[in-house]
Order: structure tokens, then sequence, then C-alpha cells
């Protein structure tokens, strides 16, 4: 997606960010997601070690609800930090605000990541970034078959983002993904009257 903006000149990539959003409260899967064990490890443990594998330069993982289990059920890499997200339960882009601010300032691009997404292999992350790398798009992003994948953001619109964000936040509309049909309670979807 490149929201109408010219790609970045070519050059070599500098430090490459990857951002583990680990602070939602999973209060449709009943309990914290992030926490659930694949093959002995947490989630979010997987999704760090893939970013590391990748090869990013750094890892900042967001911490909100639960912060104290979730820290403590995971072992952070040399190249990586934990931060907080006191705001986490007003929604996701809250959680890319503190990750994009805790970036390193010397950051060229950051990964965004989903802590209960383990599924995307450090190989599709690094082909992400060596296309980031050679285009210098605003937005590279990986698509599967089944959907789209991570995005790297390039530094040069992580303003516009913060902005764009903080503009929904204050029109109530930071709900996450949105959906045909009105919620009801609970956040649910209602099937429309016919």
């Amino acid at each position: 997606m490149d929201m109408g903006h010219a790609a970045v000149p070519p050059e070599t990539a500098g430090v490459i960010s990857a951002i583990v959003l680990a602070a939602g409260t999973s209060t449709r899967f009943g309990a914290t997601k992030q926490l659930l064990e694949l093959n002995g490890k947490p989630l979010v443990q997987h999704v760090v070690d893939t970013a590391v594998v990748a090869g990013v330069d750094e890892v900042v993982v967001v911490l909100g609800y639960d912060a104290d289990a979730v820290r403590a059920a995971l072992v952070v890499p040399p190249i990586g930090r934990v931060v907080g997200n006191p705001r986490y339960e007003e929604g996701q882009s809250t959680s890319i605000e503190a990750g994009l601010a805790a970036c390193d300032p010397e950051s060229e691009g950051a990964v965004v990541l989903m802590a209960d997404q383990p599924g995307v292999a450090p190989e599709h992350l690094a082909e992400l970034i060596e296309r980031f790398s050679e285009e210098r798009r605003p937005i590279t992003r990986l698509r599967y078959r089944d959907g789209p994948g991570p995005a790297l953001l390039a530094q040069e619109i992580w303003s516009e983002i913060l902005r764009a964000h903080r503009r929904r936040r204050r029109a109530g509309a930071d709900r996450g993904p949105t959906r045909a049909g009105p919620r009801g309670p609970r956040g649910r979807r209602r099937s429309p009257r016919r």
C-alpha cells in the first residue's frame, strides 16, 4: 500500500526496529492470549524470537494488560526492551504509538508484529526488510494467500501515522478492525434486521 507517497530514495537500510504489540486484553479469548504456550514457549516469545532471527536491529515489546505476567514469561533478547502502554484500553493504536516512541532515533523503519500471531516465519520478515531496503516505500507489507501480513513502516511516515491515530481516538473510532454490521453488548456483532 503506497498511501500516495513517493518512494524514499534508495540507500542501504540502517536500523530496522520490530514492534511487538503485546498489550491487548484478549477479551474474546478469555485469557491472556500472548501467554498461550505453543511448543513450550508463550506466543509472544515466538514472535520476539522470529524478529531476532529475521535480523532486525532492535525489538520493542509493548505491554499493557497483564503486563507483569507477560514480562515474567518473556526472555528479552540483548537487542530488545520492554515498554509499557498505560493507555492500552484505548485501543491498539496507543500501543503502536508507544512502540514508535520507544524505537531507536536512528531507526529507518519499524515492522509491526502481533504478539499472538506466531505464524510469521523469520525468512518472510527478512524478505520484508530486504524489500524495504530495495524499494524504500513508506509502507512495505507482506501479503499471504489468506490476507495481509506484517507491515514495515518507514520512519518518514511515523508522525503522520501518530497524527491519524490521535484523530481517530478523538473521534472515538479506535475500536480495532472495522467489520460490517452494528455491535451489541461486549462488542459482538449483531445480525442485521431483515
